[in-house]
């Protein structure tokens, strides 16, 4: 069976096939990337309006707890990263940018060991507000509809939301939207990255907080830069610099002022990061449940 976000990348990029022509004026492409956000937005709405009444209906928590597990995707992304860590502690270069393209929108081969191990983790942190915190938070306040509406926009923004020629207007619309809905997550994440620091080893929360405090505005999305700040200053790494693309070489700030070549064992102990900041957002929602009995 496939993934529903499997399936909804099907759908967009079918839409966006038929929709984002190299001949149509910018204005056309703007709308018609206006078109898809809508389109999708309203669908996944109206899917997880139709499952709420099917659960209600059917007393099937279980369904329920299924479509949160599958959409909440924290233990993919960690096994993602780690796959990276695994194929650089065999010192195996290719296997290693094979194991990053999974995560990253970058162009690997242009990546040593240090620059894989760094997409590696700034993916990790950027994709614990997206793909965990906001997910989770859509879900508490809007139910399965806000679940799903959440993963359609970060969906389409990671398919559609690029700089390029190709979709810098059809994708705007996506982008500005996935910028908005996940706004508050990212800012959350940055509390659970720092309560969490404080039980990983070497951890440093002051740190983090002080590189949140100067660095979170110095990333390219008014959103990324916040998670990863956060990550860089509790484990001491600088993140950011230099990013290639199929397009070209972007020049991004540094965030952080620790290592920039970062190794394996760097990726683990983002990832024990990782895990803490999980149990630290499960036990809040574990309190909220209580709290509303």
């Amino acid at each position: 069976v496939p993934h529903p976000i499997a399936i909804l990348g099907r759908l967009i990029g079918i839409l966006e096939a038929k929709l984002n022509r190299a001949h149509r004026s910018d204005k056309t492409r703007l709308l018609s990337g206006g078109f898809v956000v809508v389109f999708i937005s309203a669908l996944s709405l109206m899917v997880g309006w139709g499952l709420t009444v099917f659960v209600e209906a059917h007393r099937l928590w279980v369904l329920e707890l299924l479509i949160i597990t599958i959409l909440v995707a924290q233990r993919s992304l960690y096994l993602h990263v780690r796959a990276v860590a695994v194929a650089l502690d065999k010192e195996d270069l290719a296997a290693a940018r094979r194991a990053v393209a999974h995560v990253v929108g970058r162009d690997p081969e242009k990546l040593d060991k240090g620059g894989v191990a760094r997409a590696a983790i700034e993916t990790l942190a950027e994709n614990f507000a997206d793909a965990v915190i906001a997910p989770v938070l859509w879900y508490l306040v809007f139910g399965l509809p806000g679940l799903l509406f959440c993963k359609a926009v970060n969906t389409m923004d990671s398919m559609l939301g690029h700089r390029s020629k190709r979709y810098v207007m059809f994708g705007r619309v996506a982008a500005r939207l996935d910028d908005a809905v996940m706004w508050i997550p990212a800012r959350l994440s940055v509390m659970f990255l720092i309560t969490a620091c404080i039980v990983t080893p070497t951890g440093k929360p002051l740190e983090a907080i002080r590189i949140v405090k100067s660095d979170a505005g110095k990333h390219p999305s008014i959103n990324a830069g916040w998670p990863e700040a956060a990550l860089a200053g509790a484990l001491g790494f600088a993140l950011g610099g230099p990013r290639y693309y199929s397009e070209g070489q972007k020049e991004t700030a540094w965030i952080g002022v620790g290592r920039a070549d970062l190794n394996a064992e760097d990726i683990k102990r983002s990832l024990y990061l990782f895990v803490a900041a999980c149990l630290k957002n499960g036990i809040c929602i574990a309190a909220l449940s209580l709290i509303s009995l």
